[in-house]
């Protein structure tokens, strides 16, 4: 009867346990009301003449800050940047199978792109500053883990619109860590350099942030049982076919938007890739290269190249050690003696400037040899 009443008491707190996770977890805890919610993903994508204003001057600051490497300035642009509005409002119409809302959303951030690349490409036609900078590169090579960042943005950013307090520290947050702004810039770049590869390849970072941050805002509505939008002709009346044709759109867009996604995913797959085996191909070079730079303990690649610099008739250097022995001891004697070869013979004056540069990288040089073409070595 004991192990029964413990194996009963066990249960109950592995049941108690589970509940206790459930509601801590439960995102449905805290949520703001449902038209606030509406209000908060839709009202994002409005466009007016302030909106797009906004838009021009934080593309203007995130170009200026991609072009000279500077990291305030890109993350001001980020914080500034409303494209995010229109990235929610296009979740918010898949979850609720809006269809009217998702083109109105999808249009509005077409029309956010086109100004951000037109605003960008002739920045960078003006610039005085014509060369990439790493920030340039960085925005242009979509991975793996641009794509998680995404995810991981994209369902802050929806539990965030979705509480009941006031979601601006939080979205401003997601802006900077998700990037939209930056991709578009170096879009803007490609174009204005003529580099199809770069466009290409920054404007489809640009849509795999869209792309998941949208996909994880949408889960996060899904999880909050947000209703369907089943007035399909938007005139006011609900019918029962109506209801029943929301009920078929919600699930045939679902399907096409997961099934998108995982092809969307296919080349950012394979970009990381890329990059790993190039990461691991550089990390070997550069073991394989470590033990024969360690053993240039002399510097002699260095010397050679300052030797040639101070005196252009040097044409080779090398140290070692050379062993003797001493008349009366039978252990050998090491002497580290460096050798300069040149084209002709040095004077007096050009040695003593060649032996003062090899003392510095040789301290311990015992003897410093020259030798010339025709000509007898010399020592110093």
């Amino acid at each position: 009867m004991a192990e029964i009443d413990n194996a009963a008491g066990g249960t109950g707190w592995a049941r108690r346990g589970v509940a206790a996770l459930k509601r801590a977890l439960d995102v449905r805890e805290g949520r703001a009301s449902r038209p606030q919610i509406r209000k908060r993903f839709v009202g994002g994508s409005k466009l007016d003449g302030t909106h797009m204003c906004i838009l021009i001057v934080a593309m203007l600051i995130a170009s200026i800050g991609l072009n000279t490497d500077s990291a305030e300035a890109i993350v001001g642009a980020m914080l500034i940047c409303p494209l995010m509005g229109s990235v929610l409002a296009i979740s918010y119409a898949v979850a609720t199978a809006d269809m009217r809302l998702l083109r109105h959303a999808t249009a509005g951030l077409a029309l956010q792109m086109v100004i951000c690349l037109a605003t960008s490409t002739i920045y960078f036609l003006l610039t005085p500053i014509p060369y990439e900078t790493n920030t340039l590169l960085d925005n242009s090579t979509p991975t793996i883990w641009d794509l998680l960042i995404a995810l991981a943005g994209g369902f802050a950013g929806g539990l965030g619109n979705s509480r009941k307090q006031e979601p601006s520290t939080l979205i401003a947050g997601v802006a900077v860590a998700t990037a939209l702004m930056p991709p578009l810039c170096s879009a803007g770049y490609g174009i204005a350099r003529q580099s199809l590869p770069r466009f290409a390849g920054a404007l489809y970072e640009f849509g795999v942030n869209v792309v998941f941050i949208a996909l994880a805002a949408e889960v996060v509505l899904l999880l909050l049982h947000v209703p369907l939008h089943r007035d399909v002709n938007d005139d006011g009346v609900v019918t029962p076919q109506e209801s029943e044709e929301a009920v078929a759109i919600s699930r045939r867009l679902r399907r096409n938007v997961i099934i998108g996604t995982l092809v969307f995913a296919i080349p950012c797959l394979v970009v990381t890739t890329g990059v790993v085996q190039e990461t691991v191909q550089q990390r070997a070079m550069d073991a394989a290269e470590a033990p024969s730079q360690a053993s240039d303990q002399y510097e002699t690649a260095l010397t050679t190249q300052e030797l040639k610099a101070v005196q252009p008739e040097v044409e080779r250097y090398s140290v070692g050690a050379e062993y003797s022995y001493a008349a009366n001891s039978s252990q050998p004697v090491e002497r580290i003696v460096a050798t300069v070869a040149s084209s002709r013979e040095l004077s007096a004056d050009e040695r003593v400037r060649a032996t003062a540069l090899v003392r510095i990288h040789v301290p311990g040089v015992d003897e410093v040899r020259f030798t010339a073409d025709g000509s007898c070595p010399g020592t110093e």
